[in-house]
């Protein structure tokens, strides 16, 4: 059963402004987001697409991004595709929601970045 949809879109050149601060970067971003996106030609596509996940998943949460704070979940990327990870308070959140499957969708076009989430019991 689906339990929530959330979706965020992202502009690149924005990311690409907010990331020259080094203090928006290690606020929002995990380490291991920073590292991915760092490593990559365009860093702010991947910062992008990591923030619109952030968001897309707290809509979907319908906790809001503030409600769990931006540093509670991060992107991972896999050899079968981008994953969110979570942490012990999210997941707690999860449980209460009774959500066991966590769906993403990331994608790229012009100086956009897109985040499609789909939760599900």
């Amino acid at each position: 059963m689906i339990r929530g949809i959330g979706t965020d879109l992202c502009r690149i050149s924005r990311m690409k402004n907010a990331t020259k601060n080094a203090h928006f970067v290690e606020k929002v971003f995990s380490p291991e987001e920073i590292a991915y996106a760092n490593a990559q030609g365009d860093p702010a596509r991947h910062f992008a697409s990591a923030f619109a996940a952030k968001e897309a998943l707290a809509k979907a949460g319908g906790w809001g991004v503030f409600g769990v704070g931006l540093r509670s979940s991060w992107v991972k990327r896999t050899q079968s595709g981008p994953v969110i990870v979570f942490d012990d308070n999210l997941a707690r959140k999860f449980e209460e929601k009774d959500i066991a499957q966590c769906w993403l969708s990331l994608t790229h076009e012009g100086d956009f970045a897109l985040a499609f989430v789909v939760l599900e019991s």
